[in-house]
């Protein structure tokens, strides 16, 4: 039971903490761009990518054909003088202005999220100070796992992606501290 009520505790301070970097710091918005005529490119979307929603990368190879190297040498050099775009595509649209599907999925993820971090800091009669490396411990394990292989692989800006490390690393810090004076009450292990 200790460890639910970190885990509830956890998710919701590491929800307010993601709402806070977003709307107040803007930690959600560094190296996302506007487009310069985004009506020329939505206008072409449809036309280009299709009906089918999913992720894009332009240009794009088959991955059945990368062993062919007449391919891949045209795809090298197609890719050398072409602008390259990630794009997450939906051809119905979507009202972005309305986050009532979101915002719930957030909070869900962000519990469970802190439903496996005090699952691991409730495994022993760690200190606080222990069970707070391990926050930032995962807090690490969250962005080198994820947001370096989406900058390395995919792209995704730099800034962006030290942003993601800021909101990662504070969050986590700030979840993680009442997580662990929680699990660390009267001296009592998870």
């Amino acid at each position: 039971m200790r460890v639910l009520v970190a885990a509830l505790m956890g998710g919701i301070v590491m929800f307010l903490w993601g709402a806070i970097a977003h709307m107040a710091l803007g930690l959600g918005d560094p190296g996302i761009r506007l487009p310069a005529h985004e009506d020329a490119v939505l206008s072409t979307l449809h036309e280009g990518l299709g009906d089918k929603a999913g992720v894009y990368i332009l240009p794009s190879i088959d991955p059945a054909k990368m062993r062919d190297k007449e391919v891949m040498a045209a795809y090298a050099t197609k890719s050398k003088a072409s602008p390259y775009a990630w794009v997450v595509y939906m051809p119905q649209g979507d009202d972005l202005s309305d986050m009532s599907r979101q915002l719930p999925r957030q909070w869900a993820s962000d519990t469970l999220s802190a439903l496996a971090l005090a699952f691991v800091m409730g495994l022993a009669a760690f200190s606080f100070m222990t069970r707070l490396g391990i926050a930032l411990a995962a807090a690490l394990f969250a962005w080198l796992s994820t947001l370096v292989p989406y900058w390395n692989w995919y792209r995704f800006p730099t800034d962006l992606t030290v942003a993601a490390l800021i909101e990662q690393v504070i969050g986590w810090l700030l979840a993680g501290v009442v997580m662990a004076w929680w699990l660390g009450r009267g001296g009592k292990t998870a």
